[in-house]
């Protein structure tokens, strides 16, 4: 049988006041009974995330990393109300449980929610997860589709419309993704000024503007373990927004290592997308295309845009590790990542006919 997604140790450094949850959940839920079993899950590198046992239910509670963040990062309030204003119309969010603002409980913003018991594909497929080419085109489908049914929310009728600040979404992003890029720079890191030129020369008008998640990979996406095939949940809501979804099409496609690709791109793979089966980022562009009924000539604008947003996250936390603000020995390693993904952004520059 497949293993069911399970949190692990905690990491030194990333401990949780155990007596402080325990109060805290307790007060929101009065029936709980004994005392918290916590454990934190080994993926996501930006904010932290806990799986809070008492018995036999379980929890996951979300709270921002330790030490310096930059402004407006990591709003755990935020995200929480976005996830239960797209729980009734968006079923596959997990129910948000209690939201705490009050940084006597953990120094921090916080919240809880419901934890989907499933399957979650990281790096490869987990052990005892074995599945055909033809299945695994499959279930590549069914991910994708869930991508699609996001962009045809009514931002109107979630509530959620406010989030959105009108035309100009892709200008809004370029600029504000150059502007953390360059305050995010250290000296061994390139300065990606021909990359972020380019973009702002070739932007296109926004193709649309819908509910976006802003993350969606396959990591952030809970498998029926019953049904393997079958999307039950999708997680990290932390950057959803209204806005163009070309965009998150092409935040997406950023992950999308395939099995040709080169060997420096294939050390930065998160997610299985490399097995036999799994669509090309052609196929992807082109099967969601098919779908959601968004037509463009050219995708190369939007997957540039991708791998040079990614290269500014990569940076933004290789950044916390130059300068001693987290210990994290994951981190070690994320500018030699961002130096290369100016190399690829360059690449693709340099051939695009945009």
């Amino acid at each position: 049988m497949t293993q069911i997604d399970q949190a692990v140790d905690i990491r030194e450094g990333e401990e949780l006041d155990a007596g402080a949850v325990d109060r805290f959940m307790k007060q929101a839920m009065p029936e709980l009974e004994g005392e918290p079993s916590i454990r934190q899950y080994p993926g996501g590198a930006s904010n932290l995330t806990y799986q809070v046992d008492y018995g036999d239910r379980s929890f996951v509670l979300r709270r921002p990393p330790f030490g310096h963040i930059a402004k407006s990062a990591h709003d755990m309030l935020r995200e929480a109300k976005v996830m239960r204003a797209l729980k009734p119309v968006y079923p596959y969010v997990p129910e948000i449980i209690a939201i705490c603002d009050d940084h006597d409980v953990l120094g921090c913003d916080f919240y809880v929610m419901e934890r989907f018991k499933g399957i979650i594909l990281r790096q490869d497929f987990p052990k005892g997860f074995e599945l055909s080419e033809a299945d695994t085109r499959r279930l590549c489908l069914n991910v994708i589709d869930k991508l699609v049914d996001l962009h045809k929310v009514d931002p109107v009728a979630t509530g959620l419309d406010h989030l959105g600040k009108g035309p100009g979404y892709v200008q809004r992003q370029i600029g504000g993704w150059s502007n953390r890029f360059r305050k995010a720079r250290t000296e061994d890191v390139g300065d990606f000024e021909a990359v972020m030129s380019w973009l702002d020369d070739k932007m296109p008008e926004d193709i649309a503007q819908c509910v976006i998640h802003n993350d969606f990979r396959f990591d952030n996406v809970v498998l029926n373990p019953d049904n393997p095939f079958e999307v039950v949940g999708v997680l990290d809501w932390e950057m959803a927004t209204i806005g163009d979804p070309l965009m998150d099409l092409g935040n997406s496609l950023a992950y999308w290592i395939q099995a040709d690709d080169e060997q420096q791109f294939q050390i930065l793979r998160r997610q299985p997308t490399h097995r036999p089966g799994m669509l090309s980022r052609d196929e992807v562009v082109e099967y969601y295309m098919e779908k959601s009924g968004y037509v463009v000539d050219r995708f190369d604008f939007y997957e540039i845009y991708g791998l040079f947003r990614l290269a500014v996250i990569i940076q933004q936390i290789y950044y916390r590790y130059y300068h001693g603000q987290t210990q994290d020995k994951r981190f070690a390693m994320f500018g030699h990542a961002a130096n290369y993904l100016e190399k690829r952004c360059q690449r693709l520059i340099d051939a695009s006919t945009l």
